[in-house]
């Protein structure tokens, strides 16, 4: 459900949906800076090399002789970091997947000085390390293998193990399932300035109960697959944070108030340059966070910030430090608004960066030294995306630093030092393109590489996306966007397919390349004659201030439900729609709310094709459900009338299902839960089960295809293409 993760953060809507927010995440921050920022890292010739800007002058860091001893090249090298002095090089290779990403593999350290390279970790099964890295002085690597933490002696070889009670179900340095999906934890431990100790997550999901897949299709007697899966209403898993001496292997355990089942730990780090820890705490509803500094020697802990609010509270993002590490910036919504704050480590001052009725999407640089925040932002068109900045001491303007003669979608890979950036432009009828450029003068570095340049070699598409907004009759603006057939007739009729998502994941309105797109449709919607549409209801993550995004509290399945129906009444009003032939479609959250579309509005859809769809809200994952739907130990009343299958008996359209049988995300419960629903009320419908598949239904020979050719057909068959 969580596409941020999955949003999911989301251009693409479509069958690659899922792959592409995967691919999006782990590609994030993908220009590797060095240290003074005036260079970036990269693996190219097979070799890692260093590339000086402005004229990317080339330099060896690595020779591909070195890497070639390991058999590593370009293509098997996931990723890369050099220590904190550049004289090793930690490289992730041999990569294997844990739920979504690849995440963990083999490791190998490249020593610059000697021209040598090894393998960490050797004696520890093939692909187990996760997430190793450089002590401060670059003499150790740290890593997870099996739910334990180890540690290595770059100098002599040794490795010894930091922590020996891991578990399946007893989790240190890294996560149990519902954590890595809904607060995007991963990388479980973090090494103290000082490199004498490692503070890292312990979490407990020994009750947290099975949810059994079962495999009906690679033996001949059938097998369980268990996921331990807190659903809604189902404690989470105990978590607690300690600090173990790297010497001794002793953990102590931080004393955070609160119970460990009934409390989250999303966020946690070193403070820099001090035996200080902070912490992120949410309670088990989400609506109250406190920040906690703990001393790693005496472990007294002092609640230094504690926010509350009707609705959630997010986890919060990595600290950044200033002034001397006196002060760290977080965000908050509690002025109306996503807005960014300096606080003291004490906690006792806070500072207001941004002013203004706006939203900040996106954190980018903390420039202390010009006194400069860059941000991204869209004060006046929530479905595009711009740089702006102003000054870090909250005395300043708000300041446009994206030239405003390119509407649309931008994003910028700052330098360390704010003087360069890697800036990419797109908006709903142009492929992305790419610039170097001085942010400091905002010009690119060769005019034949500019974006400018680039503009005036592109050719326009005939048949653009529109954007628009409409008015329900509850008052709700809501934006849209449009693709019209080919060879539009306004005089002609033609059948409208909406899409979907409608959850607090992500948002599909947004003014990037893939609007419009159907890649789910085996052809061209627009050549066969339908029009494509999305609208944004309230409580999609648009910077649209707290009240539109929160507004959905234990309110899904409802309120987004009506906004979705009442825009597509205004859309039917057009005098070129076919109100006979109106379908709409989803994936995961969009899946349940095209269920809920079609059951809730039988009189407005006629068609509809959920996939991989939550029925029944009872059966999520809590962290996710109970953030958004309140606590269902108070209640279950929400929960209830915001799940599809309380109304499925309402069925009267044309309805195709889909879902995979090894989904451990929405899982095929859900499936089988709607579908006797839907039989005990006589309602006849078409349901494809994808057997082992996961919630991206992407895995197995031909399966992408397939999928494409059961919705298409599907689609064609029960909302007939084409202007009448």
């Amino acid at each position: 459900m969580n596409v941020k993760n999955i949003a999911f953060k989301l251009s693409f809507l479509a069958a690659l949906f899922f792959i592409f927010i995967q691919a999006k995440a782990q590609n994030k921050g993908e220009i590797n800076w060095t240290k003074e920022g005036n260079s970036y890292y990269e693996i190219s010739g097979g070799e890692i090399v260093s590339l000086t800007l402005p004229k990317n002058d080339r330099k060896t860091v690595i020779p591909a002789s070195i890497l070639g001893m390991k058999g590593l090249n370009e293509y098997n090298i996931k990723s890369f970091k050099l220590s904190d002095d550049g004289k090793k090089a930690l490289i992730f290779t041999n990569s294997k997947k844990v739920w979504r990403y690849e995440t963990r593999g083999d490791y190998y350290v490249a020593d610059l000085a000697s021209n040598t390279i090894t393998q960490i970790g050797k004696t520890l099964p093939a692909s187990s390390l996760m997430f190793a890295k450089f002590s401060p002085d670059g003499t150790k690597v740290a890593y997870v293998s099996k739910h334990n933490l180890y540690v290595e002696d770059l100098t002599n070889g040794t490795s010894k193990a930091l922590t020996t009670d891991g578990t399946d179900r007893l989790i240190n340095g890294t996560f149990d399932w519902v954590y890595e999906e809904e607060f995007d934890c991963r990388d479980g431990f973090r090494w103290s300035p000082d490199g004498q100790s490692i503070a890292y997550w312990q979490l407990d999901a020994r009750k947290i109960k099975n949810f059994l897949m079962i495999n009906n299709t690679d033996s001949i007697y059938p097998f369980t697959i268990p996921v331990e899966y807190p659903k809604v209403g189902e404690d989470p898993s105990s978590c607690k944070v300690g600090i173990v001496d790297v010497n001794t292997a002793k953990t102590s355990w931080i004393p955070v108030p609160g119970d460990n089942i009934q409390h989250y730990i999303p966020r946690m780090d070193w403070i820099p340059g001090s035996n200080d820890i902070i912490l992120q705490q949410l309670n088990r509803e989400q609506n109250e966070s406190k920040l906690f500094v703990a001393n790693a020697k005496t472990t007294v802990v002092n609640n230094i910030y504690t926010e509350t609010d009707k609705a959630w509270i997010d986890a919060g993002e990595e600290w950044k430090w200033l002034n001397n590490n006196k002060e760290f910036i977080w965000v908050s919504e509690k002025d109306g608004w996503k807005h960014y704050y300096r606080i003291s480590k004490d906690g006792k001052s806070q500072t207001l960066i941004n002013k203004g009725n706006y939203d900040v999407i996106e954190s980018l640089l903390i420039d202390e030294k010009n006194n400069q925040f860059y941000f991204i932002a869209s004060p006046n068109n929530a479905t595009q995306k711009y740089l702006y900045k102003t000054k870090l001491d909250g005395k300043g303007k708000l300041e446009m630093v994206t030239p405003s003669v390119l509407p649309g979608t931008h994003h910028y890979d700052i330098s360390p030092n704010g003087v360069y950036a890697f800036h990419t432009y797109q908006n709903a009828n142009l492929r992305p393109i790419s610039e170097w450029m001085n942010l400091t003068t905002g010009n690119p570095f060769t005019m034949d590489g500019s974006i400018t340049n680039q503009l005036g070699r592109t050719q326009p598409p005939k048949n653009k996306v529109e954007f628009f907004k409409v008015k329900t009759e509850d008052g709700i603006e809501l934006d849209g966007w449009m693709k019209k057939p080919d060879n539009f007739d306004q005089t002609k009729k033609y059948p409208v397919v909406f899409y979907v998502y409608g959850e607090p994941a992500s948002q599909t309105v947004t003014d990037t390349y893939g609007a419009g797109r159907d890649f789910l449709y085996a052809g061209d919607m627009a050549k066969d004659g339908y029009v494509y549409i999305s609208l944004e209801n309230r409580g999609a993550p648009a910077p649209k201030g707290r009240e539109w995004r929160k507004s959905i509290y234990q309110n899904i399945g409802r309120l987004n439900i009506r906004d979705q129906a009442m825009g597509a009444k205004k859309v039917l009003e057009w005098s070129f729609i076919d109100k006979s032939r109106v379908a709409v479609w989803g994936w995961s959250g969009g899946g349940s709310s095209t269920l809920n579309l079609m059951f809730q509005y039988p009189d407005i859809y006629t068609t509809g094709i959920a996939i991989a769809a939550v029925g029944n809200q009872l059966t999520y994952d809590n962290i996710y459900q109970e953030r958004y739907m309140g606590s269902p130990l108070k209640t279950k009343e929400a929960y209830i009338k915001g799940s599809p299958i309380t109304y499925a008996k309402n069925l009267n359209g044309n309805l195709l299902y889909i879902h995979g049988t090894g989904d451990d995300n929405v899982h095929y419960q859900n499936a089988e839960m709607l579908i006797n629903e839907l039989i005990k009320n006589g309602k006849v419908f078409q349901f494809m089960a994808y057997p082992n598949r996961t919630h991206s239904i992407n895995e197995g020979e031909g399966t992408s295809r397939h999928l494409a050719l059961t919705y298409t057909k599907f689609l064609q068959q029960n909302c007939p293409p084409g202007g009448k």
